[in-house]
């Protein structure tokens, strides 16, 4: 199954819109904004983010801002979080970087979403590269049940 197709299955058993935008591939999130013709807020970025005892989790954080560690320490309840290693995101989720979201992962891990992103159509990873998913943000939280917190700076 096609990450697409894996986007597609998991969106609709959650009951979340998704459209599907083609676009040439990206170098950086500030090319794919230019590419989708939006502002780099208008991406949200899907980070896998690992907890001391293994597991993971998912941070949305509007592209124009960068995850605030203390701050999701904070919501999460824990004293210590990290970026895992490209390989090892890819083992948690089955997406590589670039293409990486909370729908179709391999494991469905907790979903935190900064609370900047609520009410907003946003376009986040699609599962493959050259690839972005347009989602009502508040459809994406209420089907992952995420936690809303500000979580960025």
């Amino acid at each position: 199954m096609t990450g697409r197709e894996r986007v597609s299955t998991d969106a609709a058993a959650r009951d979340i819109s998704v459209e599907f935008v083609e676009r040439p591939a990206a170098g950086s999130l500030e090319e794919a904004a230019a590419l989708l013709g939006l502002s780099t807020a208008g991406i949200v970025k899907t980070l896998v983010v690992k907890r001391h005892d293994g597991s993971y989790l998912f941070a949305l954080i509007p592209g124009d801002r960068q995850i605030s560690w203390g701050k999701l320490r904070a919501v999460v309840g824990v004293n210590k979080l990290r970026l895992p290693e490209a390989h090892l995101a890819l083992e948690a989720t089955g997406y590589e970087r670039g293409t990486i979201t909370p729908l179709g992962s391999s494991t469905a891990w907790p979903v935190f979403a900064d609370s900047r992103i609520v009410g907003q159509r946003i376009a986040m990873g699609a599962g493959e590269h050259g690839m972005s998913a347009f989602v009502d943000a508040d459809e994406l939280i209420a089907g992952f049940d995420a936690t809303v917190a500000d979580i960025s700076d």
